[in-house]
């Protein structure tokens, strides 16, 4: 039987993501517990593991209630340990979370946080990327540089194109109407746009993205082109534009 996977919405736009085969339900990211234990009644499943891929409350929030429930094994960055409630297996660039049926590496992206870690799973090519990566964005950088949070995206943009991504929030209708203002003339932009007006028109999610949908639409991705460097008046330098990028959105 494949794995089972599920949305959970949180908060305002928060994402948590519920995976399951056998015995094994592991969690990525516990932003609060409650939409999470319904979803984990309803069917029946038993929280045996936790990923989070950082610190910030809207990540960890319902650690302690989860794992008063469960006694779930939680895992986490190894950088971050003293901000993460109940952090058992702390994991580093390289390191490889075996969970039941899945192999989870541990990819160190600093830039939104410095110890911000994400887990790829390579045989099912999925990527949890909290709030490095999003649908036609990236995170804020609160605690490292763009030059950080530019390499660590680019090492993303190296996953197989088939490769699914969660990440941590339903920003995409706000992601890519910026994308469509920085390359107006985009095609494959602008159609992705419709596409996520008519998804959030109907309240759907627009999670998971692929790592190809990604690579073509989003502007932050796209930092390395000729035409986006162009567009924010500079030239050259990837990081450079990616920073004035960031800059941008943040203003937006």
């Amino acid at each position: 039987m494949p794995a089972e996977i599920v949305l959970v919405p949180c908060l305002s736009d928060n994402y948590a993501v519920l995976l399951h085969e056998g015995d094994t339900t592991v969690l990525v990211d516990a932003p609060e517990a409650k939409p999470i234990l319904d979803a984990l009644r309803e069917r029946n499943w038993r929280l045996t593991d936790i990923l989070i891929t950082h610190k910030h409350a809207d990540h960890v929030g319902g650690l302690p209630e989860l794992w008063n429930d469960y006694r779930a094994t939680v895992y986490g960055p190894k950088d971050e340990a003293q901000h993460i409630p109940g952090l058992d297996v702390p994991l580093s660039e390289g390191d490889v979370a075996k969970i039941g049926p899945w192999s989870f590496e541990t990819i160190a992206t600093p830039g939104h946080t410095k110890g911000h870690v994400v887990f790829f799973e390579p045989r099912e090519k999925w990527l949890f990327a909290g709030d490095t990566l999003f649908a036609m964005g990236c995170g804020r950088l609160f605690e490292d540089t763009p030059e950080a949070m530019w390499r660590s995206l680019s090492k993303l943009a190296k996953l197989p194109n088939e490769t699914r991504v969660w990440c941590g929030h339903e920003y995409t209708l706000s992601n890519a109407k910026f994308c469509a203002s920085i390359l107006p003339g985009d095609v494959a932009i602008a159609e992705r746009l419709k596409k996520i007006e008519a998804a959030r028109a109907k309240g759907e999610p627009t999670v998971p993205s692929t790592i190809g949908a990604e690579k073509a639409t989003n502007v932050f991705l796209r930092a390395a082109e000729d035409k986006v460097a162009a567009a924010v008046g500079l030239d050259g330098d990837a990081a450079a534009v990616f920073a004035e990028l960031r800059d941008r959105k943040n203003r937006g």
